[in-house]
C-alpha cells in the first residue's frame, strides 16, 4: 500500500475546529512570502466579487472571463477563450518548465447562482463586505480597509455572491502561483487551468467544449477547485462524487375528481395507491427495497480503512439536522454516501391547506430523485424501478389514458424519466491512483498530518462530463469553509481558509508528480 494514515486528530481539536475556533490545520506557520502573496491577492478578490457572475446572464459571464483572462495574462500564461454561445469558457497554459513533466489540469467555475439582494444583510451581493462574528451569533460589518491589514482575524469573514463557490479558490491558486514565483521556484507539474461558465446550471455543455479542446486540453490528472472542506475544518481530498437521476411518477384514479362523500368507500384514491407503492420501495430503515438496487457494491479493506478514518461527529450531525436517528442504509454517514439513494423530492395530490377540497383526486404525483455510485448507472436503476412498479400490480403507460386502458386496468401509472446528462454522471478515482498520492505528499509537507480523505461524496458535480471526456483520473480539493452557505443568500469565505487554501497550493504546485 502507497500511503498510510496517522492518528485521528483528538475531540477537542476537531470539535475546536468545527467551531471555527483553528485554522483548517494549525500544524505549521505561513512562509513569509505565502502570507504576502495571500495578503496581496485580496484587493483581486475583492474586485472580481464586484463583477456580477449570474449563470444565466451572458453580459456577466463575459465580464468574468475577461477579467480572469487579464488575471492569468499578468502571470504569464497563455490564454485563450473556448467557444460556448454567448458564454465562452476560458483556459489558461503556463509555458511548459521542461520535458518528460506531469501535467495537471485544474479545473474551477467563474460564474454564480442568482441572488435577491433584499435577502442579504449588506448593501449589495456584489460588494464584498468583511464581517465579524458576535458573542450573540450575529454577523457585524467591519471597514473593509481592515481587510488589508497587516494581521486579518483569520476568524473575520468577506461576505459576497461567489465569495467561497468559486472565486475564492481561482484567486487562491493565482496567488499560490505569485509565492512560488517570489520564492524563486518553479512548479513542479505543467499547469492548465479550465474555468466553467455555466457549472451553477449543471456544466449542459461541459462535455461538448471539451470534445472541441482535447489537444489543447490534454493532461495527465484533474484537480477541481471547488466544494467545501470537511466539517472539522480538516484538510480535505475528495475522490469521488454521485450521480444524479430524476423520474416523475403519477398515478391515476378516476378520470375526474368525485365528491368523497358520494364515492369515498367506492372509488380509490390515487393519492393512497401512490402512498402504498412508495412506502413498497424503501423499509422503515431507509434501505431501498427494490430487488438489486445495491448489487455490485463492495468494499475491500482500503476503502473502509478511509471511510473509517473520516472524523464526523455524527451526533452533532445528527442534533444540527434535527433527527433523532439516521437511517441505516451504511453504518455510518461516510459508509451511506457509497449506496445510491431512492429520494422522494417532491409530492402533489388535488390542494391543501385553506384550498383543501372534499374530493377523492384523480391522480397523484410523486417527484423522485436517485443519487447514483459508479457501480449502479441510471439506466440500469430506471429499469429496476420500473420492473419494480409493475411487480406492485400498475401498468404502465405513455401518454393520455385511453377509456379502453381505464376499464381494463385497476392500478394504472406513468412513469416519465428524465435525461441524463454527463454531468450529472458518478465517478470515482481509486485511492492509490498517482494523483491522490501526489496530493498527499503535498498536503502532508504543507501541515505534517494526512488530509481528510473522502471515497465518494453523496453531492452530484459536473466533474462527469469532464471526466468521460477527458479520461483522465480527478480528485475534488476543497479549500473553502463548510458553512460558507453557497448556493444561498449571505455566501461568505472565511479568511482562515482563505489563506491556509494558499498555502495548501503553494506546497502541492512545488511538488513533483
Amino acid at each position: 500500500m502507497a500511503w498510510s494514515f496517522r492518528p485521528r486528530v483528538p475531540a477537542l481539536i476537531l470539535g475546536l475546529a468545527a467551531a471555527g475556533l483553528l485554522s483548517a490545520a494549525s500544524a505549521a506557520p505561513l512562509a513569509d512570502t505565502t502570507r504576502q502573496a495571500a495578503r496581496a491577492s485580496l484587493h483581486e478578490w475583492v474586485e472580481v466579487l464586484a463583477l456580477p457572475n449570474d449563470a444565466n446572464v451572458p453580459a456577466d459571464i463575459q465580464k468574468n472571463v475577461a477579467w480572469f483572462a487579464k488575471a492569468f495574462e499578468r502571470r504569464g500564461f497563455e490564454v485563450r477563450q473556448l467557444a460556448n454561445g454567448d458564454k465562452p469558457m476560458l483556459m489558461a497554459t503556463l509555458p511548459s518548465a521542461g520535458p518528460g513533466r506531469k501535467t495537471v489540469l485544474f479545473y474551477a467555475h467563474l460564474d454564480g447562482q442568482a441572488v435577491k439582494p433584499e435577502e442579504w444583510q449588506q448593501a449589495s451581493p456584489w460588494q464584498a463586505t468583511l464581517k465579524q462574528r458576535q458573542p450573540d451569533g450575529r454577523w457585524a460589518a467591519l471597514p473593509l480597509e481592515q481587510l488589508y491589514g497587516e494581521q486579518p482575524d483569520p476568524q473575520w469573514r468577506v461576505f459576497a455572491r461567489s465569495s467561497s463557490d468559486d472565486k475564492a479558490p481561482i484567486v487562491m491558486l493565482l496567488a499560490a502561483l505569485d509565492a512560488l514565483k517570489a520564492q524563486g521556484k518553479q512548479p513542479g507539474v505543467d499547469i492548465k487551468v479550465l474555468l466553467d461558465s455555466e457549472e451553477e446550471k449543471g456544466s449542459p455543455t461541459l462535455g461538448r467544449v471539451i470534445g472541441e479542446n482535447l489537444g489543447a486540453l490534454k493532461s495527465d490528472a484533474m484537480v477541481v477547485l471547488d466544494g467545501p472542506m470537511h466539517a472539522s475544518n480538516r484538510p480535505t481530498l475528495v475522490f469521488g462524487n454521485r450521480g444524479i437521476a430524476q423520474a416523475t411518477l403519477t398515478v391515476y384514479g378516476a378520470s375526474q375528481e368525485l365528491h368523497s362523500g358520494h364515492y369515498g368507500n367506492y372509488a380509490a384514491n390515487p393519492a393512497q395507491t401512490l402512498a402504498r407503492l412508495l412506502a413498497s420501495m424503501k423499509g422503515d430503515d431507509g434501505k431501498v427495497l427494490i430487488q438489486g438496487y445495491y448489487d455490485g457494491i463492495e468494499f475491500d479493506a482500503q476503502a473502509r480503512e478511509v471511510m473509517q478514518a473520516v472524523p464526523d461527529d455524527e451526533a452533532a450531525l445528527r442534533k444540527r439536522l434535527g433527527i433523532a436517528k439516521a437511517e441505516t442504509v451504511g453504518r455510518n454517514y461516510q459508509e451511506a454516501m457509497q449506496y445510491p439513494s431512492l429520494n422522494v423530492r417532491g409530492l402533489q395530490s388535488a390542494e391543501v391547506g385553506s384550498k383543501a377540497r372534499t374530493v377523492v383526486p384523480s391522480v397523484a404525483v410523486a417527484e423522485i430523485d436517485m443519487r447514483t455510485v459508479p457501480e449502479t448507472p441510471p439506466q440500469r436503476l430506471e429499469k429496476l424501478l420500473r420492473a419494480h412498479i409493475e411487480a406492485q400490480g400498475f401498468h404502465l403507460v405513455d401518454g393520455p389514458l385511453t377509456a379502453e386502458q381505464r376499464a381494463s386496468h385497476p392500478r394504472l401509472a406513468t412513469l416519465k424519466l428524465g435525461g441524463v446528462s454527463a454531468s450529472g454522471s458518478a465517478v470515482r478515482t481509486p485511492l492509490d491512483a498517482p494523483v491522490g498520492q501526489w496530493l498527499r505528499k503535498g498536503m502532508n509537507k504543507a501541515w505534517d498530518s494526512d488530509p481528510v480523505q473522502i471515497r465518494m461524496m453523496g453531492g452530484t458535480v459536473p466533474t462527469g462530463a469532464a471526466v468521460q471526456a477527458l479520461k483522465i483520473p480527478f480528485v475534488i480539493l476543497p479549500l473553502v469553509n463548510a458553512d460558507n452557505n453557497q448556493h444561498s443568500f449571505d455566501e461568505n469565505m472565511r479568511l482562515g481558509n482563505y489563506f491556509d487554501g494558499v498555502h495548501s497550493l503553494v506546497h502541492l504546485l512545488a511538488e513533483p508528480f
